[in-house]
């Protein structure tokens, strides 16, 4: 809500006009900060780390502005050779502020205190925070590129020391180790690789243990005979249980977590396997819920085992950290030392940051690091609360987030993901906390050695991030190198959202 003190910045008034247009700038700078203000001060208590400060209120002032429809103040700007505010996120005052000055000596009118032009370190506190706030999550920067590679490890880099050791020596900067699969004994022996392996290197790795979180799975199928593609018009029974079924005449699969199919309702959409399957709720009965099958390749898709489920029509109440993510919080707990980031899955609320803080803090010996967490956001909710999540957790930890756009795109529509994505990486670059651009990057490239060049495009665009993660495949050690490459060439051109104007050789 507005502040009732305050006017709402006209800009609907001729803002060719330089005096005008100063007056609507200066509006819209009292309005960002009293209001930046009243949202900095409901935060307040629950930031505890004093290097989160700074950053929490420039994140409450970005909010603030953003509430307001800028587009014909931008455009009013550019003839007079100002920044047009599109560059604003790191440090909004700051920014407000160097144009306000500009603009007044140009008029040459004598502004009242507080607003002059911000010294160069002052206008530059922003992107500094955000390098530190990455370096904190990620450690020093040690190579020429500024975005790091994550790595999800197969497991093969249990028993492979060679593949750890060219993962790295080719520009890994970061291992995730998914607690989905494997167990601790290859989890130990991942990690041993990976120390083994930075130091003989010198090279600095992360490591990221990844909780599986409540994701709910497929956990057996059965097709009906002589099938073994389900179609669009199909009927799949999705049952609570695995010894449920009702004869051999449909497609039937159970869900790993059936309190799920409680919370469904009649025509809601379900989604399996990043969406390569979708459909829609027909019925509900005793055994399970009836799904028509709206959406399938032409011939068909095989309903496979342990692929995810998606309710995208469905807020799902279920418990972030299941009783298998606190079994593996033990291991990370134990491995304290050892460990330096913990993935959580399916973050929706603060609340649910402040639940792993808690289970992580009975678990810690006396004097242990505390590991960072990188939240991966994945559904519309967690997007909403995404201010309350950063505040949560980086006000007490080092913090990043993960944008998990397979999750996420079928959670919020295909068409919203890149407007989704943007906006993630808005929000948190003004809260300076670094991102992780996840999911099917160069996933041509990994899985059969030969990229494809829509995601050569979106590996180099990966640029607007603090950090790009490839998942496993044959090739991954291949695919290191050549987004190293991509990385380092584009750095060059672009820093986040900035176009970088270095001499063009092309002709």
């Amino acid at each position: 809500m507005l502040s009732s003190s305050l006017k709402t910045p006209d800009f609907g008034v001729d803002l060719s006009n330089p005096q005008a247009l100063l007056t609507a700038l200066q509006q819209l700078r009292r309005c960002v900060y009293q209001e930046g203000q009243e949202i900095f001060h409901e935060w307040r208590s629950r930031i505890h780390r004093p290097a989160f400060i700074n950053s929490s209120l420039n994140l409450a002032y970005y909010l603030a502005l953003r509430r307001y429809d800028l587009r014909e103040l931008q455009m009013a700007l550019l003839p007079w050779g100002l920044c047009s505010l599109g560059h604003i996120e790191t440090k909004v005052l700051a920014h407000l502020d160097a144009v306000i000055a500009t603009l007044a000596a140009a008029c040459d009118v004598k502004l009242n205190s507080p607003i002059s032009h911000p010294p160069l370190e002052e206008f530059f506190e922003g992107d500094r925070l955000l390098q530190e706030q990455t370096e904190a999550l990620f450690g020093q920067t040690m190579r020429q590129r500024r975005v790091r590679i994550m790595v999800t490890l197969p497991t093969e880099a249990a028993s492979n020391y060679e593949l750890v050791r060219n993962l790295i020596h080719q520009g890994t900067d970061c291992v995730r180790i998914n607690c989905s699969h494997d167990t601790p004994a290859e989890w130990s022996a991942m990690i041993a690789n990976v120390r083994l392996a930075e130091a003989e290197m010198k090279h600095p790795c992360k490591i990221l243990m990844d909780l599986g979180g409540p994701k709910p799975r497929i956990e057996f199928t059965l097709a009906p005979n002589g099938k073994r593609h389900i179609c669009r018009g199909d009927l799949l029974l999705l049952t609570r249980d695995v010894s449920t079924t009702v004869g051999s005449s449909c497609f039937q699969a159970s869900c790993t977590l059936p309190e799920v199919l409680d919370q469904i309702q009649l025509g809601a959409r379900v989604w399996i396997d990043d969406g390569h399957i979708g459909g829609l709720v027909e019925a509900i009965t005793d055994e399970g819920i009836w799904i028509r099958i709206t959406q399938t390749r032409l011939k068909g898709n095989k309903l496979q085992l342990d692929k995810g489920l998606n309710f995208p029509d469905t807020d799902l109440h279920l418990s972030p950290l299941t009783n298998q993510d606190k079994q593996d919080l033990d291991f990370i707990a134990s491995h304290a030392e050892l460990v330096d980031i913990i993935g959580y899955s399916f973050v929706q609320k603060a609340e649910d940051i402040a639940l792993l803080q808690q289970e992580l803090q009975a678990r810690l010996p006396a004097g242990s690091p505390i590991p960072a967490i990188v939240a991966k956001i994945e559904t519309p909710l967690a997007v909403s609360n995404l201010p309350e999540l950063i505040v949560q957790a980086a006000g007490q930890q080092p913090f990043g987030i993960m944008i998990a756009r397979g999750d996420l795109a079928v959670e919020i529509g295909y068409q919203r993901l890149a407007e989704i994505q943007e906006e993630i990486l808005w929000l948190c670059e003004a809260a300076h906390v670094p991102v992780i651009w996840a999911t099917q990057v160069l996933e041509n490239l990994v899985k059969h050695g030969m990229p494809s060049r829509a995601e050569m495009t979106d590996a180099a665009m990966a640029e607007r991030a603090e950090c790009v993660m490839l998942n496993k495949g044959a090739y991954i050690v291949q695919a290191v190198t050549i987004l190293d490459d991509v990385l380092t060439r584009m750095q060059a051109h672009q820093m986040k959202k900035t176009h970088q104007l270095r001499a063009l050789r092309s002709w």
